[in-house]
């Protein structure tokens, strides 16, 4: 039996948010290169519905620390690298489906972002990881204490209205994949201290994206 034939149907739908290094707005949704050439930042998703065959996954979060050179859009990119903390919460079924649902293996849009972005894993690691997203998306964030930390507010200015949110529809690099509206913030800051990584930046670009993937294909 062949790994895709061992893998139940499963889908999840949910809200991702990433903080970077970029200026506001991340070249990286319109598939440019970032704006300094290299790209760090702090990538959080937190599971608003989800199944993995009769496995729930509803409420459970994933962080992701990383960093690139290059446009990933195109291929060309350089130095991928990645470490990730699970929710601590998911019992053993929940962490082998998401293990495999967010490492690629379970098909999906989550299979086609690992493929192109290839990283070197500098570690996996159950944590506490919160995130925290606002119903009306005036803001998120994100935390593994102690290691990993990342607020946002929901990008705004003088001709802004009250409840307004600046969003952008046809994305040409979704992160999360075809069809989805993002929603841009300023991350009043993100740093993380973890598997090799040392980050400590404010004021840089955000963004808030829905996902809603399913597998296998």
């Amino acid at each position: 039996m062949t790994e895709n034939a061992a893998i139940p149907r499963w889908h999840v739908t949910g809200d991702w948010f990433d903080a970077c290094k970029c200026d506001i707005p991340c070249p990286c949704t319109f598939a440019q290169a970032p704006t300094y050439g290299d790209c760090d930042g702090v990538l959080a998703w937190h599971i608003r519905e989800g199944r993995y065959g009769d496995v729930p996954l509803d409420g459970l979060n994933v962080l992701m620390i990383g960093s690139f050179v290059g446009n990933v859009w195109e291929g060309g990119h350089s130095e991928p690298r990645a470490a990730v903390f699970m929710d601590e919460r998911a019992d053993e079924a929940q962490r082998e489906a998401l293990e495999r649902v967010f490492g690629g293996r379970a098909g999906g849009w989550p299979a086609e972002f690992v493929r192109m972005l290839d990283p070197e894993m500098r570690g996996l690691e159950y944590a506490p990881v919160t995130v925290t997203v606002d119903d009306d998306l005036a803001g998120w964030s994100t935390e593994v204490p102690g290691r990993v930390e990342a607020r946002v507010e929901a990008l705004g200015g003088p001709t802004t209205r009250a409840g307004e949110r600046a969003q952008s529809t046809g994305l040409p690099g979704s992160e999360t994949g075809p069809g989805q509206v993002v929603t841009w913030g300023r991350a009043l800051s993100y740093r993380a201290e973890a598997f090799g990584f040392d980050l400590d930046r404010r004021n840089t670009s955000s963004k808030h994206i829905t996902f809603d993937w399913s597998g296998p294909d």
